[in-house]
Parts: structure tokens; sequence; C-alpha cells
């Protein structure tokens, strides 16, 4: 066991996530149904549980914390409007003229890497003011109150927010014209990102900590501090936090409870209180 938990430990991330890609790249070639990237995502959750028990970084995140029904809603909406919105692609290109400068002579992963350095820009810097501008910081503040960290804490956002982050992501692309099978597989890519963000695994990433914006990164950015908190915004890079001066790095990542929404212990923790939450007159 401990021979399994130390190669986890190591090659748990990279391994997930270019593993990931490259099955989503390899269906996207052979034509595969649209209904294949779901259950990748899914298998993909599921390792990530496995994973999460085998080499834990808080033990005590692994326990359910009454928050699986509601996590489990969150995911399910967030993840059926992202492919509708890619389903409306076509639509979307045909009312908004594009660029026409989309690379489609490339290979499929150059065109994803593309889309994934160009999302990264957009969601990363929705993120960074939505801790700035009191009109976003409520409908964000949804996904900053979760009391633990694990793989399916990333697909837990008010759907506004993610509307907002997507659009964000999204419209760059729209205007250099991506076709809709890049758009399905970043859509996938991000899916997959935002498991490693939020994973319990304590993974070891060495220099890639820098610069990859995985969970030894992001979990200072849970910290419930609005101070200590308020760093490592990146989606899938640190490059903008870098150029911010937002990135932090050290060994002093937050620990079983000291996650949430600062100043807020009563923040609600049930799914449809969470979506009026925003709304409230009195916060």
């Amino acid at each position: 066991m401990p021979q399994i938990r130390f190669v986890i430990r190591l090659a748990y991330a990279p391994a997930f996530f270019v593993g990931y890609l490259w099955f989503a790249v390899t269906l996207a070639h052979k034509g595969a149904p649209l209904w294949a990237l779901p259950i990748l995502l899914g298998s993909a959750l599921a390792v990530s549980f496995v994973a999460e028990r085998l080499a834990p970084y808080e033990k005590a995140w692994n326990r359910s914390h009454g928050d699986r029904g509601r996590d489990l809603m969150h995911a399910v909406v967030n993840e059926v409007s992202i492919a509708l919105s890619v389903l409306a692609l076509p639509l979307v290109s045909g009312l908004i003229p594009n660029f026409g400068l989309w690379p489609t002579g490339w290979p499929l992963w150059g065109q994803l890497t593309v889309a994934i350095l160009v999302a990264d820009f957009g969601i990363t810097l929705a993120h960074y003011v939505s801790h700035r501008i009191p009109a976003l910081w409520p409908l964000h503040a949804v996904h900053h109150s979760v009391e633990r960290m694990y793989g399916f804490n990333g697909l837990l956002k008010h759907p506004l927010h993610q509307a907002i982050e997507l659009a964000a992501g999204t419209a760059p692309l729209v205007l250099l014209g991506m076709p809709q099978d890049v758009a399905w597989l970043v859509a996938f890519a991000v899916a997959i990102q935002l498991i490693l963000q939020h994973s319990n695994v304590d993974m070891k990433i060495g220099p890639l900590a820098y610069v990859w914006a995985v969970a030894p990164a992001h979990r200072h950015h849970h910290l419930a501090s609005p101070i200590d908190g308020d760093v490592n915004f990146g989606l899938f890079t640190s490059l903008w936090d870098h150029l911010l001066g937002t990135f932090r790095s050290g060994s002093d990542t937050p620990k079983a409870g000291q996650i949430g929404v600062s100043g807020r212990p009563d923040y609600p923790r049930d799914y449809l209180r969470q979506l009026a939450e925003p709304f409230r007159r009195d916060v």
C-alpha cells in the first residue's frame, strides 16, 4: 500500500490529465457519439474518488459532510448547461461573425491546446474580477461555500456565475472561429482540470506547481480568508497569476476547518438555498 500511495502521489495528476484528454481526442478522431464524453467524464470522477481514498491529502475530506446530493445537483445542472451551450454553438456562430482565424489545418491536439490557452485567459480573468466586483462575488461565493475539497467541488458553481465564466472563456474562441468538435473537447478539458484543481489527492508535482493550476496551488484559493485566499485564480495555468501578482505556493495549504466563505459560517448548504443566496437583500 505505501508503494501504491507513492506512485499515485507522483503520477496521478499528469496521468489523469493527459490520459483523459488522449481518450477524448481519440474518440473525436473516431467520430464517437456525443454520449461517449459524459461516460468518459463519469469514469474520471470514479477514478478521482478511488485515488482520493488511496492517497488522500486530508482524510476528513473523504467523508460526506451531508453535501453529496447537493454536489450532484450542481454537477448535473452545470454540465448539462455546458453541453447545451456547445450544442448551440453553430447557431451562435451564425449570428456572430468570426474572423476566420482558427487553425483548422492543425492536428486536433494542436487546436485543443490553443483552445485551452485562450479559455484559460478568459475564465481566469472572470474569476479574478469576481473577487473584485461586489456584484459578482455573491454568485461566486456559492463555489467557495464548500467545507471540504474533493474532485466533485470543481463542478459546484452557481449557474449564473458559470455562465459568466463560460462567456468569458468561449467568446474569444467563437470570434476566432472555433469548430464544434473542438468546443466539445475544451469543455471536457475544463471539467477534467476542475476535478484535478479540487482533488483530495496528496499529489506531488514538483516544479509544475508553479505553472499548472491544480490542487497544490488551488487549495490556497479556498482558504476562508479575504486576504490569504485572494490568490491563485488560474484555471489551467498560473501564468496570469504570476503577471497579476496573485500567485502563492508553499506547504501551508488549508486543512479541514480552514476553507469556506470568510465570515459566513451560516452559509446555506442545500442546493436551492444556495441558488437563492446571492439575491438575498440582507447579504
